[in-house]
């Protein structure tokens, strides 16, 4: 355990104890129904999505992906100019969560990561001159919480394992080294172009439409996916999920995984001179354009006013 101290700070005291936890470290929580304090840390919400939360959430829901973007969540810069990340969106008006219910939540088998965590924290952390991330887990103690005062006793590992989060961190470790990757190698990649930042929301938030532009004669003529590939991303959201991040180490940082087909290059030129020559073609039907003086355009909208 590394113990953090924190003196005379500016800013107002932070609900997470300063400790880095281990799988095996010990702590005392327990939510139930007939605790004083049920759902009242789902009256002020401060939600991030994961890649594989708006998937099953989505599903819940029988949406598409950007159906789901749309109607419950926003977007939000994780640094300045840089790669986006998505929150849940509370009621109109308010903070409270939209699946909130008197009964608890409405979505509970599909609740996102950061629901399942609390009061436990996930740090990923990758140290510089590092290849690999290290997993520690942090306590977040907030006054409205009285779980901390039950008398239930287990380690972290046990209580991921009965939140159900090995499944979800798994399949959403991919997105996460991803993250971890552009923040530590910091300026030395450079800042992301519009175009990247898309291509990140798309492939990680909007599988739905990810999937129509993976599996687009354009994509195909362009990488050389393995046929078992192919044909299973057209159906399997996870598989199609872990493509995504796949592709993206490849855009990102260059991490060749995916072939190029050694023709692609020649094709994409060859289809540019096509669609240039049917404009060259269009703007010879049309002839030269008459252009009107500007002063003749502000005469007439002076006229026309009068």
């Amino acid at each position: 355990m590394e113990d953090f101290e924190v003196k005379d700070s500016p800013f107002p005291p932070s609900p997470v104890v300063p400790q880095l936890l281990q799988p095996e470290t010990v702590i005392q929580f327990h939510c139930h129904k007939d605790i004083a304090c049920f759902n009242a840390c789902c009256k002020n919400i401060d939600i991030s999505l994961t890649p594989y939360d708006i998937l099953r959430l989505k599903k819940r829901l029988n949406m598409s992906s950007g159906e789901f973007l749309k109607a419950y969540t926003f977007p939000y810069e994780m640094e300045k100019d840089g790669i986006a990340g998505v929150k849940l969106k509370p009621v109109e008006g308010g903070t409270a969560c939209r699946f909130m219910t008197e009964q608890g939540c409405s979505v509970y088998e599909d609740r996102p990561t950061a629901c399942r965590y609390y009061p436990v924290g996930l740090l990923s952390i990758r140290r510089q001159g590092e290849n690999f991330d290290r997993e520690a887990y942090a306590i977040i103690k907030e006054n409205h919480c009285l779980g901390h005062n039950e008398a239930r006793q287990l380690t972290i590992a046990e209580y991921r394992k009965e939140q159900g989060l090995e499944e979800y961190d798994e399949l959403s470790r991919g997105w996460r080294q991803l993250i971890l990757k552009k923040k530590s190698a910091g300026p030395t990649v450079g800042k992301p172009s519009k175009r990247s930042l898309q291509m990140f929301f798309m492939t990680c938030y909007d599988l739905d439409q990810f999937r129509d532009f993976a599996t687009s004669a354009q994509f195909n003529d362009l990488y050389e996916v393995e046929p078992e590939t192919r044909e299973k991303i057209k159906t399997d959201d996870i598989a199609l999920m872990q493509f995504g991040f796949r592709l993206l180490r490849q855009v990102m940082f260059n991490e060749m995984s995916i072939p190029i087909r050694p023709d692609a290059l020649e094709k994409r030129l060859a289809r540019k001179r096509e669609r240039e020559q049917i404009l060259d073609r269009i703007v010879e039907k049309i002839g030269p354009v008459e252009t009107v003086p500007v002063e003749e355009l502000e005469d007439k909208y002076k006229h026309a006013s009068d």
